[in-house]
Formats: structure tokens, C-alpha cells, sequence
């Protein structure tokens, strides 16, 4: 490993919309990965016994596969409204998605993917998101809807010896419809209370009889936003999308197969703000806690209670972004297998505003980090047999990405109190107009080789190993410049304006080669059961530290701050795949274990004096748990879903951990060695019931549509170290549906989420500046609407 560093320090909702919503379902969509351990999310018209998935690069019957695969299927998707990553997660407990803006989003999949509540460039995320077999490296792009959908693939565990950039918690694979040489389309309208409004179709057929055809799809999204704030009497929080993609298929003959794709996605919603939810009592003075700078200042929240969902935000809001790209896939049936190349170029723009004071005082009063981003991707691999015993796969994976940030962060009038307290900030004028102007070029370049076989031991028995040989490099220029704020020549004064808002400028450099691997042994107990083992043993790319240096008490940068090791991961799974009555039922298990060292994190390093988390490494952190899926065909019109997990995720040692927040003001460190993991619930669980029997309404023959679908998790730390004030309770909602589908294409129906209006948080922040003040997202209230669509 190769690490270079030098350091100097030194110098409303949208309207206009509409008129694009009418040009509206595209989808974000993916191919498949590999995993250790499958489950059926999907009954619908299925079984389970015919779901098909290419897994392991080749299409195969899901319960065939041994690695944990949960396929969620289109009809599903539809029918329970799960139009992107976020209401996803309730039908699949082992995912999570947490985001508190579009850029600052991650998927996690078993509690792990990402360093909770922290976005840093320079380091990777855990879970892989891929369209069409093309990864998407900006989480960001989760956010957008999905439409024209085939399947979704959800990997968990580590990923990396069949293809593609390597993730170690697991990865989201979403597959498009293909382009049709049968003339096909659908349309899809819904409207609901918060002014919501949903427009999607798509349309397909052949171009050139068998050899050329078309796919073009839309979608739109527009909703009020669910908080309203005081000071301006808008709505925020609201939904403003817009996704269009393309794809042209040809086909010169039966063995070859080309497909050119081409998709645009627009997001520009007032979002996102954070409610007042409670104050904590630190060990700072009395005067320099939330209760006394409010009376200081003369200030009092909206409301004290955050379910009110009242913010007075008094700078602008804004998630603007703008992402897409093409890619060319081919597939060329060559020899005894299969040739696939996939050349793609991505883009994403992103144009935010924020108050990052997450109150209606001039602290913070501009806070924005723009930031622009391309990459390009080529993956090369063949996938056939070599006799009757070895199946197999071998590829090589390239990927350049670069990033352009410029930020600001302005500080307001009433910055000096808040942030100084009382005696130190009695002069407004200090802080009053100090910014920051940061300007970060980072570039993240990769090479991969992997490969993976299978071995027929015999009829029963199968042996999988799999290898994966990976170079990294990043390299990033970092520079902010400080300015504004009282001119003086203090050096006290200049101190404090210092420890706000400082200049400093850097540029670090990481490589590194890594060998990875993994094996899995499987064994067909019977024809209906398949039991399983896997260890991995995988990385996670080490990077550099976009966020700037934490600098120790003589103002002196921490050289060592940099740079983060990669993350090393051993992990160990065993699982069992059974049908049973004629395969009616399937109910699959799994148990888990994953080690991982040099965990990146946000962490305080108390010998070198530092003053403020930085990113840097954990020594050790474990998540082990166990999950279940079952689904269950009673009739030919009632289908049951259930799944569940139970997670523990621990920092085995953790010495040097940010001091929580009731601890401000008191040690800088604390030894967090023990104590559970972010992000992550101990019991997570959802089931689902449809009953879809014939029906003939007004003549019109068809099937009832009706379901209901619950969903729930214990409660979970929303704090990097566990606080006893930032814990989210759990939860569980409800949503629901009825209506009619028609033989030939139609449907209407009704839709219900979080039907029993449970107020609940999807996570708690602790805001800036030590005060004790906590704010936090409100989930989605109860909402409800109409459904129309027609099939072509």
C-alpha cells in the first residue's frame, strides 16, 4: 500500500414540473450479483419455484441458487407502491435506506454498506447499486423512481468474484424490461391527498422485424411536502421527479445481441428540513445550552412538539440534481458460454441549499456543497462450461471516476453566541459574514480481475470458490479558503474565528492491491432442500478524508487524517433452502457473521490533541444475526409473504469514539468498545397478504385486487456512539389496497400507507454547535390515493 500526503495550512415545490411530469415512468434498474443465501419477496402470480435469476451470472430457479438472494418482482413492485429504494426497505427487513438529502443517502443491507450519517467522497460505499449490470457509484441515485421494471435482485453479504466494482455488505441489482419485438405498453396514473401525483408508462416494438427494436420509457412524480414552514408558509419536504430512459436492442443474428441504453433523471423538490424534536443536557455551562441561547436570543422553536411537522428554516432549502448516461451491452454466445462487454458513462450534478442550523436564526445561514461528478465503467467477462463438472466465470472490470466540489458555508449574525457561547461571542460582529469557500478535485481509479467455478462434486454436492485481484488509487486536491467575519488583528480573536471556520489546503494520495476471495460448498439434501455454507473474505477500498483535517490545539493540522485504511472483512454464513407442499411453500433460512477490521468511521484520536471527528478507522466492529423468508401459495387467488431478521451489530473495540452528545462540554473521547452499532434495528420483520380471486364487475371479467402489508423494526442508535438521547423508538405500519384488474389490461384501485397514521422517525440528528438540540425527519404520514393503469 502507497500513501502520499502533504499538508500546508495556510491560505417551491415546482410547478414547472408539471408540464415534464407528462413525460414521465423511467426506471433505475439493474443486473444481477451473487450473494449467500436467497429469499422469495415476491408471491404474487409466483411461487417461488419458477422465480428465474442470474445470480451467479447465468439464469437459474432462485431456490437452485445457494447465496442469499431476495428477488422482488414487478407485479409486487406495483401493487404495493414501492416506486423506489426507500419504500423498498419495507418489504425487505435486512435493507435499510437512510437519507437526509440526496447526497447524503446510503443503502445499508445487514446494518452495514456505509459510516452512518456521514457522506465523504473519498471512501466507498459497502452496497452496490446496478442498473442493467452498470454500477451506479452515487447512492444519490436512489432517491429517483424506478419504472418498467422486470425484477430487483437484493445480494447480501460481500460481493466482488463475479463481476463489477466489489462491495462488501452486498448489492441492489435492477433489471429493465428489454426492448420488445412483440408491440407492447402500459400507462399508469395515481393521485392522492398532499397533492400527490404520479404519471408512468412505457412503449415498445420492433423497429426492423427480428433484428431491431425499442423501449422508451417515462415517469414523474410531484407531492407537497409534509412539513410546513412558519416563516414562509410553504411546504417543504416536498417530491419534484422526473426520469426518462431509452434503449434500442438489435440483434444480427441469434447469437449476438447489442443493446444501446440512455437515461436522464431530474430532481428539484423544497427539501430537506429537520424538525425540532427535543433538547439534551450536555456538561457545558448553563449559559451555553440550548434553553439559555434561546432565551439569549429571544428564540422559541415552531412547536415542541416535531409531529406538529412545523420547521421556521430561514435559509433557502434545495436538493437539486441532475443524473444520467448511456451504456452499450453486448452479448455474444461464443464457444461453450457466453461473451459480455458493458461500456458506460455517467454523470451527476448536484445543486444544493441547506440550513444547517435547522432553526430560524442567522447561525449558519449558507451551506452548500455543489458538487459535479463522471464516471466511466467497462466490464469484460465469459461465463460457460468446461465439461459436464465446471461451470464458470471470468472477467475483468475497469472504472474511472472524478469529482469537482465547490462549497460555501457562511456564518450569520447570531453565529458568535451559539457557537462561542455568551462571554466568548458577546460581539455579533465576530462571526458575522465568516465563510468558507472549499474547492476539492478528486479522482478514484480501478482494475479489477475476478473469476469464480463452480465444481459438480457429484449430483448432490457442489464446491464454488471464487477469486477477485483489485488495485485502487484516489487522489484528491483539497483547498478552503476562510474570509469575512470582523477584521482584526488579534490573535485571540483570530483564534476563534479559527475554530469555526479556517483555511486550509492539502492533497493526499491512496493505492493499494488487494486479493479477495470467497467459497461456498452446497449440498441438495433433497430435491426440495438445499443446505449451504460461505466464507468470504473481502475489502473494502481504503480513500482519503474530502471532509478537511481536524486540526490539535496549537492549530496544527493532523497529518495522519489524510488517509483510511481499507476495511477487511471475514464472513461466514450457512443457510437452507426448502420447499414443500409441491412446492407451494418456501421457507428459507440463514445465519450470519461478519467481521470486519479497520471499520471506517467517524473517530476522535486523543493523542494527537484533536478537536473534532474526522474519518478514520474503527479497529474492529461485528454484525452476526439470522433471517427467514417464507412464501406460501394457499389457493390460486391468496398468496402469504413473511420475512424477518435479527441483527446484532457491535463495536468489538472502538477506544477512541466521539463523546455523545449528553457528554459535551466533558471528555473529548470515549471507549464506545461494546456497544451497538448505528443504524441498525435487533428485530426487523414485514408480511404480506394478497387475495386476488375472479371477479367479473360489470360484465368485465378479471380478479380482485386487495392486500395488506405491515412492516416494523425495533428501535436503533441514529448516533455514530450511542447516546441515550438519540435513539429512534420502533415502529410498525400498515399499508393496503383494493381494487379490479381486468383480463385484458386494466386496473383501478384504492391505496392506503401507513394506514393507522403512526408518527415515527426515520432518524434524529444532534444539530451543530453543541447545544444539546436535537432535530430529526418525521416519517411519511398516513397517505392515500387512486391507482389507474392500462396494459397494450
Amino acid at each position: 500500500m502507497h500513501i502520499r500526503t502533504r499538508v500546508s495550512h495556510s491560505t417551491t415545490r415546482h410547478r414547472a414540473l408539471l408540464a415534464l411530469l407528462l413525460a414521465s415512468p423511467a426506471p433505475l434498474l439493474a443486473a444481477p450479483l451473487p450473494a449467500a443465501e436467497t429469499t422469495v419477496a415476491d408471491a404474487g402470480d409466483n411461487d417461488g419455484s419458477e422465480i428465474i435469476v442470474t445470480a451467479r451470472r447465468r439464469n437459474e430457479r432462485l431456490q437452485d441458487v445457494p447465496i442469499a438472494v431476495n428477488v422482488v418482482e414487478a407485479s409486487r413492485l406495483s401493487d404495493t407502491g414501492s416506486f423506489n429504494i426507500n419504500r423498498l426497505t419495507q418489504l425487505l427487513p435486512s435493507v435499510n435506506f437512510y437519507t437526509s438529502n440526496p447526497r447524503n443517502s446510503s443503502i445499508l443491507i445487514r446494518g452495514l454498506g456505509a459510516p452512518f450519517g456521514l457522506t465523504n467522497d473519498g471512501i466507498e460505499q459497502g452496497v452496490g447499486l446496478y442498473v442493467d449490470g452498470v454500477y451506479y457509484s452515487r447512492p444519490a441515485s436512489a432517491s429517483f423512481d424506478f419504472v418498467d421494471i422486470e425484477r430487483i435482485e437484493v445480494l447480501r453479504g460481500p460481493q466482488g468474484s463475479l463481476y463489477g466494482k466489489n462491495t462488501t455488505a452486498g448489492s441492489v441489482n435492477i433489471t429493465t424490461k428489454p426492448p420488445s419485438f412483440t408491440p407492447e405498453g402500459n400507462i399508469e396514473a395515481s393521485a392522492g391527498n398532499y397533492g400527490f401525483m404520479q404519471l408512468k408508462g412505457s412503449v415498445s416494438g420492433p423497429l426492423v422485424a427480428d433484428r431491431l427494436a425499442v423501449r422508451l420509457g417515462f415517469s414523474g412524480t410531484l407531492r407537497d411536502g409534509t412539513l410546513t414552514n412558519v416563516l414562509t408558509g410553504k411546504d417543504v419536504n416536498s417530491q419534484a421527479n422526473f426520469s426518462a430512459r431509452g434503449q434500442l436492442l438489435f440483434t444480427p443474428n441469434d447469437r449476438l445481441k447489442i443493446t444501446l441504453a440512455g437515461d436522464h433523471n431530474q430532481q428539484n423538490p423544497d427539501c430537506c428540513a429537520q424538525v425540532y424534536v427535543r433538547v439534551a443536557p450536555t456538561l457545558r455551562a448553563a449559559n451555553r445550552q440550548f434553553a439559555s441561547l434561546a432565551a439569549a436570543s429571544k428564540y422559541s422553536p415552531p412547536s415542541l412538539d416535531p409531529f406538529d411537522r412545523l420547521v421556521d428554516n430561514d435559509s433557502p432549502l434545495q436538493a437539486k440534481q441532475f443524473f444520467g448516461g448511456a451504456s452499450l451491452s453486448v452479448e455474444w454466445d461464443a464457444g461453450p458460454g457466453t461473451l459480455t462487454s458493458i461500456t458506460a458513462y455517467r454523470y451527476w450534478n448536484w445543486f444544493p441549499q441547506n440550513d444547517r442550523d435547522f432553526i430560524g436564526l442567522p447561525i449558519t445561514t449558507r451551506s452548500a456543497n455543489q458538487s459535479n461528478q463522471e464516471q466511466f465503467t467497462q466490464e469484460i467477462r465469459y461465463a460457460g462450461k468446461a465439461g459436464d463438472k465446471i461451470d464458470f466465470v471470468a472477467g475483468v472490470f475497469g472504472y474511472h471516476q472524478k469529482i469537482f466540489t465547490n462549497g460555501v458555508q457562511e456564518q450569520g449574525r447570531s453565529a458568535a453566541l451559539w457557537l462561542l457561547g455568551p462571554s466568548q461571542g458577546s460581539n455579533p460582529a465576530l462571526l458575522d459574514g465568516l465563510r468558507q469557500v472549499t474547492t476539492i478535485d478528486f479522482t478514484n481509479d480501478s482494475v479489477a480481475g475476478f473469476g469464480q467455478l463452480t465444481w459438480k462434486i457429484t449430483d448432490r454436492l457442489r464446491l464454488q470458490p471464487g477469486i477477485r485481484l483489485n488495485y485502487d488509487r484516489k487522489a484528491a486536491n483539497y483547498d478552503a479558503v476562510a474570509s469575512g467575519g470582523l477584521a482584526t488583528t488579534d490573535p485571540v480573536l483570530i483564534a476563534r474565528k479559527n475554530s469555526i471556520l479556517s483555511s486550509q489546503s492539502y492533497v493526499a494520495e491512496f493505492s493499494d492491491f488487494n486479493v479477495s476471495g470467497d467459497i461456498n460448498l452446497s449440498w441438495n439434501v433433497t430435491g426440495n432442500v438445499l443446505a449451504y455454507g460461505t466464507y468470504a473474505r473481502a475489502f473494502k477500498s481504503g480513500g482519503v478524508n474530502l471532509s478537511g483535517l481536524p486540526s490539535d490545539a496549537a492549530g496544527n493540522p493532523a497529518l495522519g487524517a489524510a488517509t483510511v485504511r481499507p476495511e477487511q472483512v471475514d464472513h461466514f454464513e450457512i443457510g437452507l433452502k426448502t420447499q414443500f407442499l409441491d412446492r407451494h411453500v418456501t421457507l428459507n433460512l440463514a445465519a450470519f457473521q461478519t467481521d470486519i477490521g479497520d471499520y471506517q468511521a467517524t473517530v476522535v484520536n486523543a493523542q494527537v490533541g484533536v478537536l473534532r471527528g474526522y474519518l478514520a478507522n474503527v479497529d474492529k466492529v461485528r454484525v452476526r444475526g439470522a433471517e427467514f423468508d417464507l412464501a406460501a401459495t394457499l389457493s390460486d387467488s391468496l398468496t402469504l409473504t413473511a420475512n424477518g431478521s435479527y441483527l446484532d451489530g457491535r463495536y468489538v473495540r472502538f477506544p477512541d469514539a466521539p463523546s455523545p452528545l449528553e457528554l459535551t462540554g466533558g471528555p473529548q473521547v470515549v471507549d464506545a468498545s461494546g456497544q451497538r452499532l448505528p443504524g441498525i434495528s435487533r428485530w426487523n420483520g414485514a408480511v404480506g397478504v394478497d387475495f386476488h380471486p375472479a371477479l367479473t364487475l360489470f360484465g368485465v371479467d378479471g380478479r380482485l385486487i386487495s392486500g395488506i402489508d405491515a412492516y416494523g423494526r425495533s428501535s436503533f442508535s441514529s448516533n455514530p456512539t450511542p447516546s441515550a438521547y438519540l435513539n429512534v423508538d420502533g415502529y410498525a405500519l400498515v399499508n393496503a389496497r383494493l381494487g379490479f384488474r381486468s383480463d385484458d389490461g386494466f386496473q383501478l384501485f384504492a391505496w392506503v400507507r401507513n394506514a393507522f397514521d403512526r408518527n415515527y422517525f426515520d432518524y434524529l440528528t444532534a444539530a451543530p454547535g453543541g447545544s444539546g438540540l436535537i432535530v430529526g425527519q418525521p416519517g411519511d404520514p398516513r397517505t392515500w390515493g387512486l391507482t389507474f393503469g392500462k396494459r397494450f
